[in-house]
Protein backbone atom coordinates (compact mmCIF):
# COMPACT_ATOMS: atom_id res chain seq x y z
CA UNK A 1 0.00 0.00 0.00
CA UNK A 2 1.23 3.85 -0.67
CA UNK A 3 1.75 6.23 1.35
CA UNK A 4 1.93 9.86 1.66
CA UNK A 5 5.28 11.43 2.63
CA UNK A 6 5.85 15.32 2.68
CA UNK A 7 9.13 16.77 2.05
CA UNK A 8 9.89 20.63 2.95
CA UNK A 9 12.98 22.79 2.75
CA UNK A 10 13.87 26.05 4.33
CA UNK A 11 16.18 28.88 3.64
CA UNK A 12 18.49 29.81 6.58
CA UNK A 13 15.81 32.48 7.72
CA UNK A 14 12.80 29.93 7.74
CA UNK A 15 11.10 31.03 4.60
CA UNK A 16 10.23 27.88 2.98
CA UNK A 17 11.53 27.08 -0.32
CA UNK A 18 9.50 24.13 -1.54
CA UNK A 19 7.07 21.61 0.49
CA UNK A 20 6.58 18.66 -1.98
CA UNK A 21 4.35 15.08 -0.90
CA UNK A 22 4.64 11.81 -3.01
CA UNK A 23 3.79 8.70 -2.68
CA UNK A 24 6.08 5.94 -1.88
CA UNK A 25 5.65 2.13 -0.64
CA UNK A 26 7.98 2.02 2.58
CA UNK A 27 9.87 4.29 4.31
CA UNK A 28 13.37 3.25 3.17
CA UNK A 29 11.46 4.13 -0.55
CA UNK A 30 10.37 7.57 0.65
CA UNK A 31 13.98 8.05 1.84
CA UNK A 32 15.61 7.30 -1.22
CA UNK A 33 12.88 9.42 -3.25
CA UNK A 34 13.23 12.30 -0.99
CA UNK A 35 16.29 12.25 -1.00
CA UNK A 36 16.92 12.25 -4.52
CA UNK A 37 14.61 15.21 -5.15
CA UNK A 38 16.83 17.03 -2.66
CA UNK A 39 19.85 16.53 -5.05
CA UNK A 40 17.52 17.38 -7.90
CA UNK A 41 17.15 20.46 -6.67
CA UNK A 42 20.18 21.20 -5.02
CA UNK A 43 18.78 21.95 -1.53
CA UNK A 44 20.86 19.00 -0.05
CA UNK A 45 22.83 21.10 2.18
CA UNK A 46 19.75 23.27 3.18
CA UNK A 47 17.41 23.26 6.26
CA UNK A 48 15.06 20.47 5.44
CA UNK A 49 12.80 17.47 6.47
CA UNK A 50 11.05 14.63 5.28
CA UNK A 51 8.05 13.43 6.95
CA UNK A 52 6.36 9.80 7.30
CA UNK A 53 2.27 9.75 7.63
CA UNK A 54 2.73 8.95 10.98
CA UNK A 55 4.93 11.92 11.57
CA UNK A 56 7.95 10.53 11.89
CA UNK A 57 11.42 12.03 10.90
CA UNK A 58 12.82 10.34 8.23
CA UNK A 59 15.41 12.78 6.63
CA UNK A 60 16.60 15.88 8.56
CA UNK A 61 18.90 18.20 7.82
CA UNK A 62 19.33 21.79 9.68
Amino acid sequence: MMKTYKLTAYEKNGSLITEETFSAESDDAAKEQGNQMLIEKDLLDRTHRLASPLGKLLLFHT
